[in-house]
């Protein structure tokens, strides 16, 4: 029987299937962090459940720490509560907690593959809609609520239903300069947010064989963005060059049989999808997002669009509240918006290969003067380190940005770092709704090299354009 890798996991993972339609899954590897697992526990204490295997799950605090000097420690108390309470419930149950001081700290979604805990084949989930990220090292990857995250700490499986199979081909190569992130925000613009909803994608083709696993992570981080429970891609001897040798990778003793399964990884070539799409990726320019949804985005060279031309009235009218939220005007030139801050990071965006990208960009050049704060903050203290060693920090300083402790930082403002009222930012997050950033704050979803473009620009601009001087 022909079978997607998908269907290949999934199969693999299925305990049983219950009457309701769901099935009771498996699930090899349980992220968890600060904001979606005190309640968890708390459920586990007042049923008096114990962990399952305390060995599947690695924890780390990334969405409420301070991403400035950290001998302060966190101010709010909030914060501070959810960090405290997250460091007690580990202790307690024994479960491997990477403190903020431990160079293994960061996001999440980060740390998660540079440590080789997320492998090929495997199940993981997190209580984060954005676990979909490790979906680039060919395992299914998929948010779960809180209740679930009481559920896998108390069993290791989760009742799911299965969703159908989205092929998503993109031919041919991305230009220079035009990134992963333009690429899910083009598709993302094309299909809608609901375009994938009730499916897992599976991205294929020459462009994404060309791409990094770093880009790859981009691109499944995003896929949630699309509607989609899951982004996945095929395993190949890219995906086994980044596994191997981490500190969390099959011991020796084991490699040669977890890379014969590894190889098993990918899409029969006459296995059904229910839906396929196709994009060329020599079509796609930078993109930068407009409006308060990841669809609402054009290309950098493009307009704002105009409500009236809309004859979709739910569409017209969520269009100008859009321009209304973000006070941008029909017709408008992308290039014509100025910005207040600059912030690259996020567990989209923060990782070496980012940070390099933004250093090309950069070097040698100042930010322009209307921007108040341009701020670069690493994935984790592993990207962190290997930046200072590259000297990208340095680079970084003296263009005018601020050099950060690895945390999820300005993406959410739950912490510190926050949008102040009315303030634009360009932004490599994932996310661009009413108030994401900060109270009243407005987010350009762009890609670290188009952060970077218009930090020395101070408005929208053809990264090319700046790199060409």
């Amino acid at each position: 029987m022909t079978q997607t890798l998908y269907d290949k996991i999934w199969e693999e993972h299925q305990i049983d299937f219950n009457n309701d339609g769901t099935s009771l899954l498996y699930i090899d590897r349980h992220l968890i962090h600060e904001v979606t697992s005190p309640q968890a526990f708390d459920g586990l204490s007042i049923e008096n459940r114990k962990i399952w295997d305390k060995n599947s799950i690695f924890a780390v605090s990334d969405h409420n720490v301070p991403t400035t000097d950290r001998k302060f420690g966190i101010k709010d108390k909030i914060s501070k509560l959810q960090v405290d309470t997250l460091i007690n419930n580990c202790k307690k149950h024994n479960i491997n907690y990477f403190d903020l001081n431990n160079i293994n700290q960061g996001i999440v979604h980060v740390i998660g593959p540079e440590l080789g805990i997320t492998q090929p084949g495997m199940t993981l989930v997190c209580g984060d809609s954005h676990t979909s990220t490790h979906g680039a090292l060919s395992s299914l990857a998929f948010g779960i609520g809180t209740s679930d995250v009481e559920h896998v700490l108390a069993t290791n499986c989760i009742n799911v239903k299965k969703e159908k199979n989205l092929q998503i081909n993109i031919n041919n190569k991305l230009k220079d300069f035009v990134t992963s992130k333009d690429l899910i925000l083009h598709i993302i613009k094309s299909i809608g947010t609901s375009g994938a909803t009730g499916y897992t994608i599976e991205f294929m083709g020459e462009c994404i064989s060309d791409l990094s696993i770093e880009s790859r992570m981009t691109l499944c981080n995003m896929s949630i963005e699309a509607g989609a429970k899951s982004g996945i891609i095929a395993f190949d001897n890219k995906t086994f060059e980044y596994v191997i040798d981490r500190d969390y990778s099959p011991n020796k003793r084991y490699l040669d049989s977890a890379v014969k399964y590894w190889e098993t990884l990918f899409s029969d070539s006459n296995a059904k999808f229910q839906k396929t799409i196709n994009f060329n990726a020599n079509d796609i320019m930078p993109q930068v997002s407009w409006g308060t949804s990841p669809e609402m985005t054009t290309d950098v060279t493009g307009k704002i669009p105009n409500p009236e031309d809309e004859l979709n009235p739910d569409k017209k009218t969520s269009i100008q509240r859009a321009l209304d939220y973000m006070e941008l005007k029909p017709n408008q030139d992308i290039t014509s918006i100025h910005l207040d801050k600059i912030f690259i990071g996020s567990c989209t965006n923060s990782r070496i290969e980012d940070l390099r990208q933004v250093a090309t960009v950069v070097e040698g050049k100042k930010i322009a003067k209307n921007i108040k704060q341009a701020m670069i903050v690493p994935g984790s203290g592993h990207v962190k380190a290997q930046a200072e060693k590259e000297g990208l920090d340095k680079l970084f300083i003296q263009s005018g940005f601020e050099w950060r402790e690895p945390g999820c930082s300005m993406c959410l403002g739950m912490n510190e770092d926050s949008l102040k009222p009315y303030e634009r930012c360009a932004s490599t997050s994932n996310r661009n709704f009413e108030g994401r950033q900060g109270d009243k704050g407005r987010t350009h979803l762009v890609s670290p090299a188009m952060a970077a473009a218009a930090a020395i620009k101070g408005h929208f601009c053809n990264v090319i354009d700046v790199i060409n001087g």
